[in-house]
């Protein structure tokens, strides 16, 4: 029944969105490196690689630059469109073609790249992958800030891989285990209501199920 709520609201949305999809491919298109998509290889069900597509934000060769594949706030590799696409999300729109082809689901676990993916726990890997990757779900909602978090520590890749990955980690195992409509449709709207707040609704009956936040990273999504 998901699948077909997936494939439902992604095509309405493509053809709703078609005017921003056209703008931003536009103004991609004659500023910055006159890149347009950026395709990258991330884990998707069962652990199987997959394709997703977003619009360019960083310059070319930014994976082997700096950080990586851990982006911070105010990146020097981000071009100057970039950081409007990455605050207001439209550079994940592309992504709403991997739902409607079968990739990913509107909700669950956001793919990883394999760097990432491999800083998850290991016992939490395989049941991660046991459904279909999502465009936004309890890992997105609850780390907004992330490039923030990052930015604020003293190690970045140590903050990532000790902090961050296993709390997202623990979320995204709880969504799986949880999976169902009414979190499907909860967390849509939780999407919406953070896009718009900034804020998660941790005061919500549902998110109070979930596992605690650490004490590192209350200031950032508790706040």
């Amino acid at each position: 029944m998901q699948r077909l709520f997936d494939l439902i609201f992604s095509a309405l949305s493509i053809l709703v969105l078609l005017p921003i999809f056209f703008a931003t491919y536009t103004v991609l298109l004659f500023t910055g490196e006159g890149e347009t998509f950026f395709v990258q290889t991330r884990v998707g069900r069962y652990g199987k690689p997959i394709k997703i597509f977003k619009f360019a934000t960083m310059l070319k060769n930014s994976a082997s630059m700096g950080t990586g594949t851990v982006t911070l706030k105010n990146d020097p590799r981000v071009l100057p469109v970039g950081r409007f696409l990455r605050r207001s999300k439209i550079n994940e729109l592309p992504q709403l073609f991997n739902v409607l082809f079968g990739d990913m689901s509107l909700i669950g676990p956001r793919p990883q790249a394999k760097r990432c993916f491999e800083a998850f726990p290991e016992d939490l890997q395989d049941i991660i992958v046991s459904v279909r990757p999502g465009l936004s779900g309890l890992g997105s909602i609850f780390f907004r800030n992330e490039e923030l978090m990052l930015n604020d520590a003293g190690n970045a890749d140590q903050f990532y891989d000790e902090i961050i990955m296993p709390y997202k980690g623990l979320l995204e195992e709880w969504y799986v285990r949880h999976n169902s409509l009414k979190a499907y449709f909860l967390l849509i709207i939780a999407t919406v209501w953070v896009l718009i707040s900034k804020k998660v609704p941790i005061n919500w009956p549902f998110f109070s199920l979930i596992p605690d936040v650490p004490s590192k990273l209350e200031k950032y999504i508790l706040k």
